[in-house]
């Protein structure tokens, strides 16, 4: 009987040589272990929350914008219509993790001068007071004319993300998400405006300035739930070219879920 030839695929540790089989499994598995990587790689990229194309601008160039101001929910300055363009609600921040509600409060419903750097992000406009004169109380025009009333929008239930809205505007990059929730809440208790970002256009706008249900600013229970996907219940506003999202607070059981 003649001896059985040695199986190609056995492979004996004192061999010079690799079987031919084992050799290009090996390929195969190398080759198809470097094409995963690159998948993972380039999926990963892909879902990467994107930082959006926000940023600072200069639209003020060293000059001033005259309005009256508002207070509530958070300083807005009521710029009437001009040089063709429409009436606007500019949402107001300081130039750190800081509002402007002090120096704000005693030019409530007067008419204001205030200079500064706009961060915008998509329809989002917020002016960063700075420079001279930053907030100061300004002479009426004659020709002025006063803000319109708000405009109910009814009631709404909204899914999206409560975030700062100066760095959601590109002052941070991301300024949404997990990773930012931390400094989201600093902003905001130290009275930067908060804004709720929308996964579906609300009357064409992404996002809504938030404010509680009395009209006041966002009540601080909801500080634990920024930076994360939620579903909130509210009345929407509308003041010139800004949305405003009254929200309605979630019972116990959903603040803790």
């Amino acid at each position: 009987m003649m001896p059985r030839p040695p199986d190609p695929g056995f492979f004996i540790g004192y061999a010079k040589k690799v079987p031919p089989a084992i050799a290009q499994c090996m390929l195969l598995f190398v080759v198809f272990f470097l094409l995963g990587l690159a998948f993972a790689s380039l999926a990963f990229s892909l879902s990467a929350q994107n930082p959006g194309s926000g940023g600072y601008v200069d639209e003020l160039q060293g000059g001033r914008l005259a309005g009256v101001l508002e207070m509530l929910p958070y300083p807005i300055l009521r710029v009437p219509a001009r040089d063709g363009r429409g009436p606007r609600a500019i949402m107001l921040s300081g130039q750190g993790k800081a509002g402007v509600a002090k120096d704000a409060d005693p030019l409530n419903g007067q008419w204001a001068e205030v200079s500064g750097i706009f961060v915008k992000r998509g329809d989002l406009d917020m002016l960063l007071v700075g420079g001279n004169p930053g907030l100061a109380s300004a002479t009426s025009p004659v020709e002025a004319i006063q803000p319109a009333a708000p405009v109910s929008l009814g009631r709404w239930r909204l899914t999206g993300e409560i975030c700062d809205g100066k760095c959601y505007a590109g002052a941070m990059r991301p300024g949404t998400g997990l990773a930012h929730k931390a400094c989201a809440n600093l902003c905001i208790t130290g009275g930067v405006p908060p804004v709720f970002v929308t996964t579906s256009p609300v009357e064409g706008h992404n996002f809504l300035l938030m404010a509680g249900s009395d009209g006041g600013p966002l009540p601080r229970a909801l500080l634990n739930r920024t930076g994360l996907l939620i579903e909130l219940d509210g009345e929407v506003e509308q003041r010139d070219d800004i949305l405003i999202f009254r929200v309605k607070m979630p019972a116990k059981r959903e603040m803790g879920s």
